[in-house]
């Protein structure tokens, strides 16, 4: 059985850490190859280039113009690249930010995806304070940050907290400071039911 796992999340949540900290423990614990997939590692010189076609800043990564017409794309490119690894017997894992298919639930249809019931999704939402998001983009200096930096009132009104029917079958991750039993505890709940114990997952990294 293959999985598709998402880590969601705002900017600054500390996405693409937690999966590069997770990926090796998971595939222990699945015992089942998985490719890590994000959305800026896949697309982001290409957007830097098209923006820069555009409107001469390559770095204008979250101007109305990139949402409108390059963020869709963006999205069903790295959607299309998991699904043809889970074709061919490798699980994925997807870190991109996601927040409107969060809200609509679209990470959790199975038609949307494209992809069958033989398929274990898990969807976890990565957050921490907005404050703490703020000093994490400052302190990474990622050039890609500029127009959410210049424009942080604009931003910040994008920023959403998932609640009620929204939070159903999403795995809310604190990563503020998180513990080794809290990376276990996700671990445990992203391999599925039933849930791992703690002590029987393969080792974290410090």
């Amino acid at each position: 059985m293959t999985h598709l796992v998402f880590f969601c999340g705002h900017a600054g949540t500390g996405k693409t850490t937690l999966a590069k900290k997770l990926i090796g423990p998971l595939m222990q614990a699945s015992a089942t190859p998985f490719c890590l997939l994000d959305k800026d590692t896949l697309f982001g010189g290409y957007s830097a280039a098209a923006m820069a076609m555009l409107t001469g800043d390559p770095n204008d990564r979250d101007s109305p113009l990139f949402l409108q017409h390059l963020r869709d794309p963006e999205y069903r490119g790295l959607l299309d690249t998991a699904r043809d690894n889970l074709e061919l017997g490798v699980s994925a894992l997807v870190v991109g930010p996601l927040s409107r298919e969060v809200r609509e639930r679209r990470l959790f249809d199975r038609a949307w995806l494209g992809i069958g019931a033989d398929v274990t999704l898990r969807v976890v939402w990565v957050y921490t304070s907005e404050e703490m998001a703020h000093q994490r983009i400052v302190a990474r200096g990622n050039p890609n940050d500029a127009y959410k930096l210049a424009h942080w009132d604009e931003y910040r009104q994008r920023r959403f907290v998932p609640s009620g029917d929204i939070c159903k079958d999403l795995l809310m991750f604190d990563n503020t400071a998180p513990t080794r039993a809290d990376y276990e505890a996700l671990l445990a709940r992203v391999v599925g039911e039933p849930p791992v114990a703690p002590a029987m997952l393969p080792p974290l990294p410090v």
